[in-house]
């Protein structure tokens, strides 16, 4: 059970809002590339 305890205290310092941001702002920096691939695989037309 202290095993379990020690595990759960470890995960509640885990900050879930950096962790979001960061997801977020690797969302927004790959889809710029990506909006780019398909313009020049469709030849302009999105």
């Amino acid at each position: 059970m202290e095993f379990l305890n020690s595990f759960l205290s470890a995960f509640g310092n885990v900050n879930f809002e950096v962790i979001a941001q960061l997801t977020m702002l690797g969302l927004v920096i790959v889809s710029g590339p990506v909006v780019i691939f398909l313009l020049a695989a469709r030849g302009g037309d999105l």
